[in-house]
């Protein structure tokens, strides 16, 4: 069992942002918004992008973000749907405060409900995408 990261399991292209943005279903939880796009199941493996802009922080603040979630997703790739994912933080998360076991409490529970039911059939937890939203995740 490899606990690599590698270049297949990465959303690398705009287009590909675009499609989970404007054709997937938006999760919510306190610090993260997840775009979740089923549309991309040809490949085995789920693949994970992460958008963290400006408002978030500084360059320093904005990549220990980007590495904490990474290291969670990279922990828990066996048990990551078969689904292109874009996780972006909310403006309010600080990245000072911010370790593996927050991450782990905000989204594993989330991932194993997407990874239980199809995103569309998703009642209560997600709410189609419609404007659109400034900061880090837009619901600061």
């Amino acid at each position: 069992m490899s606990l690599t990261w590698p270049r297949t399991r990465r959303l690398t292209r705009r287009s590909e942002y675009t499609a989970c943005y404007n054709g997937g279903v938006r999760h919510h939880t306190r610090y993260f918004v997840l775009f979740v796009h089923a549309g991309a199941a040809s490949t085995a493996a789920g693949r994970l992008g992460l958008a963290v802009s400006k408002k978030c922080g500084n360059a320093v603040a904005r990549n220990r973000i980007k590495r904490v979630l990474r290291d969670f997703f990279r922990l828990r790739q066996h048990e990551m749907p078969a689904m292109d994912i874009v996780v972006t933080p909310k403006r309010h998360l600080r990245a000072d405060k911010l370790n593996l076991a927050l991450v782990e409490r905000e989204l594993a529970p989330l991932l194993a409900r997407i990874g239980r039911s199809v995103p569309e059939e998703d009642s209560g937890l997600s709410r189609p995408r419609t404007g659109s939203s400034s900061g880090c995740g837009g619901d600061a």
